[in-house]
């Protein structure tokens, strides 16, 4: 009966607790505190619960693949100290982040040993089910290509929408889908089911970070805890930059390469101006035209499991929130 289904909501606080009961070696000193810090920083915990949502398809007792669903979070958040080195970010959810509290060495060490630790716990929730460690394994690796093209992307104005998405992918995406085929693995599911679950995870992680390049233009910044307009005085190369570069005038995008190449120019100026375009280009209802496509895949795919309603409706109910969808 559905009593037995956990609410993402209490999965998120289960994975909470499991996170605030990891106990880390003492020595040596400076090592492990800004894992603990990393992780006692919040978030929305999205992978972790993924997992336990997907694995609660399958299995009724969920709970018991919480030590995979907390290593999965203890990758993402070894992905994020090296990330936030990388990109010189001073914030990270409010907070100050690893490098700037303490220093590089430290992101970069502390996050190699986080990454180990993250493996090693991995391995060992996994042992009765090696496909779910090679699922992780191979993930990583694609996190790191993802990162690298972001990098090449940097240098480049032609930078066309599938590519971009297949950046997203790899960046973001996979760790999505991996948390879902991982879930759905560790609770028994066929391969074929969990590899519905994949696909329906690259849906949910496409839509997840195009919301991500919307909302930092057009979001509120007490919602979306960041400043306004970041990628566009950082000229990265968005959902929204290129669709604008693919719809502008040749007079328009000669503007666009101008305020990109001008560093010099009053930061808000620069927000504007891009604002202003991507409005009269219509660029948001690009954005929603994806977001919808993304989420009628996503369902499609849940439809087809062949799995307890309940269990589908929690799972739904968490992607939902993620992209602020009631339906």
């Amino acid at each position: 009966n559905s009593t037995d289904m956990y609410h993402y909501s209490q999965l998120i606080e289960k994975t909470e607790a499991a996170i605030a009961g990891i106990q880390y070696p003492q020595q040596p000193e400076g090592l492990y505190e800004p894992m603990a810090y990393v992780l006692s920083l919040g978030g929305k915990r999205i992978r972790p619960v993924f997992l336990l949502l997907a694995a609660q398809l399958f299995d009724k007792h969920a709970e018991r693949h919480m030590d995979a669903a907390v290593s999965l979070e203890m990758f993402h958040n070894y992905t994020l100290l090296h990330d936030d080195l990388m990109d010189k970010a001073d914030v990270r959810r409010g907070q100050p982040t690893v490098h700037r509290r303490w220093d590089a060495n430290t992101a970069i060490l502390s996050g190699d040993a986080m990454l180990m630790l993250a493996s090693k716990r991995m391995y060992e929730a996994t042992i009765e089910c090696p496909v779910a460690m090679q699922e992780y394994l191979k993930t990583a690796l694609e996190v790191s290509e993802g990162q690298q093209y972001d990098m090449n992307f940097e240098h480049r104005t032609d930078v066309t929408l599938d590519e971009y998405f297949e950046m997203i992918r790899l960046k973001t995406g996979v760790l999505i889908c991996c948390a879902l085929r991982m879930g759905a693995l560790l609770g028994g599911a066929s391969q074929k089911d969990a590899d519905i679950l994949y696909a329906y995870g690259e849906q949910i992680g496409k839509a997840f970070q195009v919301q991500d390049d919307y909302l930092d233009v057009f979001g509120d910044v007490k919602t979306f805890g960041k400043k306004i307009g970041g990628d566009i005085l950082e000229g990265k190369k968005t959902f929204l930059l290129i669709n604008a570069f693919n719809k502008a005038s040749a007079t328009q995008k000669m503007q666009m390469m101008e305020w990109l190449d001008c560093h010099d120019a009053e930061p808000q100026d620069k927000i504007d101006f891009f604002t202003r375009l991507y409005e009269e280009l219509d660029i948001p209802g690009d954005y929603n035209r994806c977001m919808k496509e993304c989420f009628d895949k996503a369902d499609a795919l849940l439809d087809s499991l062949n799995v307890p309603e309940d269990a589908k409706a929690a799972l739904k109910e968490f992607a939902d929130t993620l992209s602020r969808r009631n339906r």
